[in-house]
């Protein structure tokens, strides 16, 4: 397996002066994701709970929607220079019956760590269904809960104390509870690890359950986000237009901005509890 951080020396430059010093980054590498032997994505990932971030992927691109679809995981003979295995190559095979991916699945080459929907091979394939609707889940949860979730999310970061430059997910029962919490370089991957967790937990669809991103919420992660029957998903940034009207259509509560004591809801404000129920 690859390494989560890296060593690096580094000139640091401050107003006391300069030194050169080791310094920790949070590693990148390629994974290819095969189905049945057959290419199906590469992206840019942090190595570790590759098995989950195959199974996230797959359930949110709509491949499978169920644990029992997939047989097994197994990571290729993929050597690099060394001669070693690189550990970045996962071979999916599916259960038997089970039809194998859309060509529209396939993305062009690769898909950045910053950006999983950049490559799709057609646009018009980017928004899909979900066979585990979000609206109609009857969740509440109070504000308060919700305003301690980004302090639980960041101390659970544990790799990015050490390398400040990794995005988390994390998944919250409606009372709070922090049930995963996955990181990696892309916000894309951290989701489709954490959501992988569930699946392969067989706790999908996420009803009753909070996402929350460390990042901004683009339409990609309400997309995943429904794929999985997440009914809110918060985020500590901003959310796009596409992404709030994505939520809209799927019945999901979105929240944005969700910083100290404050939060921006811009879709679903039925399911948040407040002490002042106001406008």
């Amino acid at each position: 397996m690859g390494r989560v951080t890296v060593r690096r020396p580094v000139l640091r430059i401050a107003a006391n002066g300069t030194r050169s010093r080791p310094d920790a980054l949070a590693a990148e590498e390629p994974l290819e994701i095969r189905v049945d032997g057959s290419p199906l994505s590469v992206t840019m990932r942090t190595p570790g709970h590759d098995v989950e971030l195959a199974h996230g992927f797959l359930l949110t691109e709509g491949v499978i929607h169920d644990r029992e679809q997939l047989a097994t995981a197994r990571y290729c003979d993929s050597p690099g220079p060394d001669g070693r295995n690189t550990y970045n190559v996962l071979d999916i095979a599916l259960a038997p019956g089970v039809q194998p991916p859309d060509s529209s699945v396939t993305r062009n080459f690769y898909t950045t760590s910053s950006c999983g929907v950049c490559g799709k091979a057609a646009l018009d394939s980017v928004r899909l269904s979900t066979r585990h609707s979000p609206a109609a889940d009857p969740l509440t949860v109070t504000a308060d809960t919700l305003i301690g979730l980004p302090d639980q999310l960041r101390a659970a970061q544990r790799v990015f104390d050490t390398t400040g430059g990794l995005h988390a997910a994390g998944l919250f029962s409606g009372d709070g509870e922090l049930l995963a919490v996955r990181e990696d370089v892309g916000r894309h991957n951290a989701v489709d690890k954490v959501l992988g967790w569930a699946l392969l937990a067989q706790r999908v669809p996420l009803s009753g359950c909070v996402l929350m991103v460390s990042g901004r919420a683009s339409f990609e992660l309400v997309q995943k986000a429904a794929m999985a029957g997440v009914p809110v998903l918060a985020a500590v940034s901003a959310p796009s237009s596409l992404a709030a009207d994505l939520a809209d259509e799927q019945g999901m509560t979105l929240i944005g901005f969700l910083r100290g004591q404050s939060m921006n809801v811009y879709t679903g404000a039925e399911r948040i509890v407040t002490n002042d129920m106001t406008d």
